[in-house]
This record gives C-alpha cells, structure tokens and sequence, in this order.
C-alpha cells in the first residue's frame, strides 16, 4: 500500500496558478445568449409591454404646418460680399423666428381663436400616469366585460385610480398662463434649410384646431409686422410734422432777413458799431451780408422741402403699410395622426429591450461568482475541468441515481463517460483505483454522480465497491440501501465488515454506518481498512478482485479535518453545481485538499444548463 501514500504528490497550495489565456470565441458568445436567454426575453417583453401600454393610453395627435417667406432687404452695397450676405441673413431669419415664438404672437393667436375658453384645446396631449391607467381599465372593460373586471375595477378604486379628482378652479390668470403653455408648447417653429422659408408647425389632437392655429400664427406674424410698421411710421410721420414746423419758422424768418436787407440797399442790417472812446467807425463784417443770408434762407429751404418728402412718405406708409413677409403655403388638415407611431414604437420598444436585457445579462455575469463553465474553473482555480454533466429530464433528484442504467445513451450518461475518461487520462503515477469524490456543500449532487459512475465502471467489466464516507449525511446510503441501514447499529460493529450488493445495482456498497462505526476516516484506519480489503480471502465477497473503490467524502461543510482521509486515496474529484457553486468556496475547497496533501484530479461540473463544445454531445 505504499503507493497510496500521500508523499509522491507535492503540495500545490502556493504554487502559482498558470491559466491559459484565451480569447472570447463564438462559443461563449451562444453560451452566454443561452444562459441568460430568459433574462433578455424577459426584458424583451417588458419592454414591448410598456410600448403597448404606451400606444394604448397615448391620445393621437396631428401635425399641420404652414409656410412663409422672408423677404430680405439689404443695402446694395452690401449684397456683393458673400460673407456679409449670410451673417446677416442668418440674423435676419433668427429674429424673425424669435418674434414668431414670442408671447406676443401666441396672445394674439390666442384671443383671435379664443383658445383659453376651448377644453379641447387645454386638455394636455400627454396624459398624466393615473389617466393612462384608467384608459387601460376602459379598454379591459370594453374586452372582457364589467361582471369579469369586477374585482378587478374594485382593486383599481382601492389604489385611486378610478374616476379623475376633480380640478380646482382657476383664475382668468391662470387659465391664460395655462393655454399659453400649451400653446408654445405645441408651436414648432424651424427654417427650411438655409432658404428664407419658415415653416409654422402645430401639433394637437384636433387636426382642425391644429391647422387654424398653424394659419393664425403665420396671419398674426404678418399682421404684427403690419401693424409694428405703420406705428413706427406714425410715430415718425409725427416728429417730422413738429420738426417740419420748426423748419419752416427758421426758414421764413431767414427769407424776412433776406428781403428786408434787399429793400433797404444797403451792405449790412442794423447800426453802425462804435468805439468806446466816441469816435465812429464803418460797417464790420460781423452784420451777415446779402449773400449770406440769402445761402441761410436757401439751406432752411432745401431741408423744409427734404424734410417734407420724408413727411409724405411716412403718411403715404401709414395709409399702404406692406410686410417684409408673406404666407406661400397654408396649413391644411392633416389625415394621419403623427403621433404615436405604434410599429415604430413597438420596435423601439423591442430594440430598447434587447440592449437592456443584454446589459442586464452582463451585469448579472459580472456579478455572478458562481462557477459555469470549464474555463471559469480554470481561470479561478488552476486546475482543469473533468467534465460536465447536464440536467435529466427527472424533476425528482432520487430518479438521478441510476440515470446511466436507464438512459444508457442520453447527453447526461455520455458526459459521464467523458469524464470517466479524462478521470482514468487524469496525470498521476499510477492507474486510479481508488477514487475519491467531495462537493463544497451537503445539497451538491454528489451521491447521484457516486452511483452512476460506480455503475458506468461496473458495466464495463470492472469489480467495484462503493464507500459512503460521507457519515454525516448518508445520502448515498439512505438512496442506496434505506434509510434502516444507514442508522442500523449492527453495522457499526468494527467486528463485522458487512459489505453488501446494492439493491437494482452491479455494484457493491459499504455503508455509511460501517464507516462510522470503524472510524474510516482517519487516514491510518482508512489505509488499513484498504489494506484489509486487499488481504481478504478471495472466498468471502471476493473483495480482493475489486479493480475500482469510489469514496465518498464529506463535503467541505462537513468540516476541514474529515477530508484528510482523501490523502490515502489515488485522486479526489470535486463535485462542483453549475451556477450554485461559488468559486471562492471552491477555491477553499481546493486548498483545504491541497493542504492535507490530497491529489485533486479536477472538477465535474454537475448540472450544467450551458455546456462547451469540449463536453457536448455531438
């Protein structure tokens, strides 16, 4: 029995961990979509369910638009710089813009059309969320009935979402506040490209509302440039008509100097200056003269007349005012609402949900520390993967014991065989007869691996005995041989050895009561009861033909100081559960087994919902 010691295997515990680095393939790409397949049509469909709910509580709305130009009026001498040209178009066309989206265009379109005393048109496009949810319980009810919505109507009451509360009463202030904003709100007001075009939008859920409004916005604008144009010149032609009065007073009095200076003959107008010492002198060129009181009487005339011209030109603009704008396409009835869109929606709605479930995938992955997949194993722990075995189509866990019997050929009883293979390919010294198996905790399904891979091993020709080591739990016994059995106190009796033939199976089991009763698990009385076994008399049992023992251990919960007893055999195999078991309880596991000087040969992966190529069934 020396080659079962322990002394042949070095420790691995602080050795470093060599991985493999490995690139993201296709199939963990379609591992992943399969693993969290649930979780994206799960957000698919809230997704849709939501577009739906949208669609239904959402009031269509149409869209009319009208059109109008700009007619632009620069100075000619500025025309011929193309940079100059558009600065100031551009400035031109915002201005223009900003008027249409002023307060004082939506008043005037609001009293003309008299919008504050419409309830259609105060009535909010988007309703709030307790409307939406009694649009849904008119729609339940108009398809299945009152009687069947009963309980549920009652249910909608109790949460208040049945008739609306009333609105409290509002000021003339705030109605008009109110129908401003909604009005603004609804007004869309862009340039048609870089063109002097402005199109005039209005959304509403009367397609005949929404296009007079559209209309009287364009009216109103080119109203208020009607209007803004014949108060400037109103405004104008009055001061020019009190600065024509000044001019004409100034000029007349200029002429009076000028003809009065021409009836007298004379070079000057008034007395002659004289000194202060008495004595007289001539006329000095301070007294204006003829010629310049006749150029001073003709300038007065010269800007009475320009100033008269302006004058006429203002009364004239009063009379005719014309704007610098004009409508080139009125606003019609829209025939199809332009909102909502429902395909367009619902595909949002599906595309939206795709990416949230995938990101809610990958979040859950990115948080999931538990072990999936052979490459997980590795990457975590160092050691390679065995295999893995898929889920059966048995609900019941004890129906899993002798899958391979009944289902010889499924995926679950081929994966086993794989790993039965890459078991007996595993790198040691010798062949592996004795054979361990341990799990991180006692719900892990290591008794139904325990018992289909001690039949696979059976069924190919070899001797086999099965060892439920696992003293605490007894699930292979109690499953095995009955409950009587693992607690019968007869067979704790170290005198006796009571192997016996499990009932339905080609192998031989001891029980777990044995094992209890002459403490196998200490690795002396374990080595020794190998021994045991192997000096027997070929008479009794024939237990030295025994080509294959499979232990099973205790688990990881059971305690660090019962799986010493792992060190005497040839290798342990952990037993690890597809998306229950947490890497780093696994890697305690590993190190536990390490540290005792036990050969772990590798992990089966029970259990698996996604498997790798490597350990699919082709």
């Amino acid at each position: 029995m020396d080659r079962m010691l322990p002394h042949q295997w070095p420790s691995t515990t602080n050795q470093p961990v060599s991985v493999s680095q490995e690139f993201i393939g296709l199939s963990d790409i379609t591992g992943f979509f399969r693993r969290y397949i649930g979780t994206i049509i799960a957000c698919l469909g809230a997704a849709l369910l939501v577009g739906w709910f949208y669609n239904s509580t959402t009031d269509p709305v149409f869209t009319a638009s009208a059109q109008i130009l700009i007619e632009p009026k620069l100075p000619q001498h500025l025309q011929e710089g193309g940079e100059v040209n558009l600065s100031l178009d551009t400035a031109q066309v915002e201005s223009q813009i900003a008027v249409m989206q002023s307060e004082k265009i939506a008043a005037m379109v609001i009293d003309q059309l008299k919008l504050v005393a419409d309830p259609n048109f105060n009535r909010p496009p988007t309703p709030i969320l307790p409307e939406r949810f009694r649009k849904i319980k008119t729609l339940l009810v108009d398809a299945f009935g009152a009687q069947k919505m009963a309980r549920f109507t009652e249910l909608w009451e109790y949460f208040g979402l049945g008739s609306p509360e009333p609105t409290a009463s509002l000021t003339d202030y705030q109605k008009f506040r109110r129908t401003m904003l909604i009005f603004r709100n609804g007004l869309d007001i862009r340039r048609v490209g870089v063109s002097y075009a402005i199109d005039i939008s209005f959304t509403s859920v009367d397609p005949e509302g929404a296009a007079n409004i559209a209309n009287a916005t364009a009216d109103s604008f080119v109203r208020e440039q009607i209007e803004t144009k014949a108060d400037a010149a109103k405004e104008g032609g009055a001061w020019l008509e009190k600065r024509l009065q000044q001019l004409r007073a100034e000029m007349n009095a200029a002429m009076a100097k000028a003809q009065e200076f021409r009836s007298r003959h004379d070079y000057s107008v008034g007395n002659e200056v004289k000194k202060e010492d008495g004595n007289s002198m001539d006329g000095v060129n301070a007294v204006p003269t003829l010629e310049e009181l006749e150029v001073t009487a003709e300038t007065y005339q010269k800007m009475y007349e320009s100033f008269l011209q302006a004058y006429t030109n203002s009364v004239s603009q009063q009379s005719y005012p014309v704007a610098d704008a004009r409508v080139i396409t009125a606003a019609t009835a829209p025939l199809y609402p332009s909102a909502p869109r429902p395909k367009l929606m619902l595909a949002f709605a599906a595309i939206a949900g795709i990416i949230l479930g995938i990101g809610v995938a990958f979040v859950r992955q990115t948080l999931d520390w538990t072990i999936r997949s052979p490459r997980h194993i590795r990457d975590n722990l160092g050691i390679e993967c065995v295999g893995e075995l898929p889920l059966t189509n048995k609900r019941r866990e004890s129906g899993y014991v002798d899958e391979v019997k009944r289902h010889p050929y499924s995926r679950y009883s081929q994966s086993l065989r794989r790993a039965r293979t890459e078991i007996s390919l595993a790198e040691t010294n010798h062949q592996v007869k004795f054979l361990g198996l341990t799990a991180v905790s006692d719900d892990s399904p290591k008794s139904s691996v325990v018992s289909n891979l001690a039949t696979l091993y059976a069924m190919s020709g070899l001797k086999t005995l099965v060892i439920d080591a696992d003293v605490r739990r007894s699930a292979t016994t109690m499953r095995l041989l009955g409950r009587s059995v693992a607690y019968d106190k007869q067979c704790q009796d170290p005198s006796r050895l009571n192997i016996v033939r499990a009932p339905g199976r080609p192998f031989d089991m001891l029980p777990s009561s044995v094992v209890d009763g002459r403490n196998l698990l200490a690795p002396r009385n374990m080595e020794a009861f190998l021994q045991e076994l192997t000096a027997f008399d070929l008479a009794d049992f024939e237990l030295a033909a025994y080509e294959v023992i499979i232990v099973d251990l205790p688990t990881l919960a059971s305690g660090a100081d019962e799986l010493v007893v792992g060190s005497v055999l040839d290798g342990v195999v952990i037993v690890a559960e597809w998306g229950k078991t947490h890497a780093e309880t696994l890697r305690e596991l590993v190190r536990t087994l390490q540290a005792s000087r036990t050969h772990v040969l590798g992990v089966l992966l029970a259990n698996a919902r996604a498997m790798t190529s490597k350990h699919r069934k082709a």
